[in-house]
């Protein structure tokens, strides 16, 4: 039912345990397939060899788009997609399944979420999930990252159109693409406050926040400029955001 896909690149120490977290999903939804993309041939010494799951290795650095290549090869219903840093506490799966088996928050999922601003750019912007608005139920919003779940036949989308930038907005572009192509919305699943079980990554994860060396935006000055001129291409060329993230 459902394949998930892990990138490989500058946090070698992080893979076996977003193997092991994976691998303690409720047994109920637990993957069938797990996908490992070897970014810049980035293969640590001591890498899992575990025949059940399936590796890619790329000689070069596809950045943040190459990690849903494989979604186009998977076979089953719904991917998941994570963020190098983050280990899905046990019920995540579960609670996205259920998220997106419900007509009315049927859309790509994902663990943190983003409300733009009304009139253009990315920032002042609004935060729900994980590391924003921790709600009861699901909420929707313009874009998802750290986390991706959605159904396998949506993984089309991301290829659309090209990307504003290959060094940014891979989640700026899916959000804007799947809305735009197949009318699908966004959302993040329930983030309660008493009950992280649910939640996309666990509780005690820090790096997360882009605190550790190895996050993109580090030394990056034209990060959020860069972030700015997707969002407003997008929006340019047909992206209706739900907004209410603040004014600019």
């Amino acid at each position: 039912m459902i394949s998930v896909i892990l990138n490989m690149y500058r946090r070698p120490y992080n893979l076996k345990k977003q193997l092991d977290a994976v691998k303690a999903q409720s047994v109920t939804v637990r993957p069938e397939n797990i996908h490992v993309w070897y970014n810049n041939g980035d293969i640590p010494q001591n890498y899992p060899e575990d025949r059940e799951i399936k590796t890619y290795t790329c000689s070069w650095n596809t950045k943040f788009w190459g990690r849903f290549l494989p979604a186009l090869l998977c076979r089953t219903e719904y991917v998941a997609v994570f963020d190098d840093d983050v280990f899905p506490a046990e019920d995540w799966l579960r609670n996205c399944l259920d998220t997106i088996q419900r007509p009315e928050t049927c859309g790509i999922l994902g663990g943190s979420g983003i409300l733009l601003p009304g009139k253009k750019g990315y920032r002042p912007h609004r935060k729900v999930g994980w590391n924003g608005l921790h709600s009861d139920k699901a909420e929707e919003v313009d874009l998802v990252g750290h986390a991706w779940f959605f159904r396998k036949e949506w993984a089309k989308y991301m290829w659309m159109e090209p990307p504003v930038t290959w060094d940014n907005g891979e989640d700026i572009l899916f959000s804007y693409l799947a809305q735009k192509y197949g009318g699908i919305k966004t959302f993040v699943p329930p983030h309660p406050e008493n009950n992280r079980k649910l939640w996309c990554t666990d509780e005690n994860m820090s790096t997360v926040s882009g605190s550790d060396a190895a996050a993109s935006f580090i030394g990056n000055t034209g990060h959020y400029g860069e972030r700015d001129r997707c969002v407003d291409e997008c929006r340019k060329n047909g992206w209706r955001i739900k907004g209410g993230g603040g004014h600019v």
